[in-house]
C-alpha cells in the first residue's frame, strides 16, 4: 500500500509539473529584454562611459562603511565629490597607479548607482600623463599579473 501511494505521489508531482513549467516559460518569454540588464547592478556598457576631471580628496585603500569593495578615490569635481571606485585591485601591485590628496586625474567609467549612492565604476585612471587601465572593457577589474600581460613596460620588455 505503501508503494502505491508513493508512486501516485510521484506521478501527481510530473502531471502538475508541466503547466507550472509552460506557465514559467511563458512569463519569461513575454518579458522585455532590457529588463534584464536594467536589474544587474553590475553590468559594465562602454556606450555609457564618462570622463570627470578633478582633484584627489582622498585615497581610500579600503572602503569606509557603506561603500562597495575594493579602493576608492574621492575626486572633487565642478558639479561636486566623486567616488570613483577601483576594484580590489585598483592599487595593489605593478602597473597600479601612485596617487595621492591633492593631485589632478582624469577618470573614466561608467556611473552606477551602488546602495543607493552614485558610484564611478573606473576603468581608466589618468595622473601625472600615465594612464591605468583598471578594468576591462567589459568592466572585469585587472589584476597585478593581468596588468603586466598586457603592458610590456610593467613587466620590463621593450616596445
Amino acid at each position: 500500500m505503501k508503494r502505491l501511494l508513493a508512486g501516485s505521489g510521484a506521478l501527481a508531482l510530473v502531471l502538475l509539473a508541466p503547466p507550472c513549467i509552460s506557465s514559467r516559460a511563458q512569463i519569461l518569454a513575454q518579458a522585455p529584454t532590457g529588463a534584464a540588464k536594467s536589474q544587474a547592478p553590475f553590468t559594465y556598457d562602454v556606450s555609457r562611459e564618462v570622463t570627470i576631471a578633478g582633484k584627489v580628496s582622498s585615497v581610500l585603500a579600503k572602503p569606509s562603511t557603506g561603500m562597495i569593495m575594493g579602493s576608492h578615490l574621492l575626486i572633487v569635481t565642478s558639479n561636486g565629490l566623486v567616488d570613483a571606485s577601483l576594484g580590489r585591485f585598483g592599487l595593489r601591485g605593478d602597473g597600479a597607479p601612485s596617487v595621492t590628496a591633492g593631485q589632478r586625474v582624469k577618470v573614466t567609467g561608467v556611473m552606477r548607482t551602488i546602495k543607493d549612492k552614485p558610484v564611478l565604476w573606473t576603468r581608466i585612471v589618468k595622473v601625472d600623463g600615465q594612464s591605468y587601465t583598471i578594468r576591462n572593457q567589459h568592466g572585469f577589474p585587472l589584476s597585478a599579473q593581468s596588468r603586466k600581460r598586457t603592458n610590456p613596460k610593467i613587466a620590463g620588455g621593450a616596445l
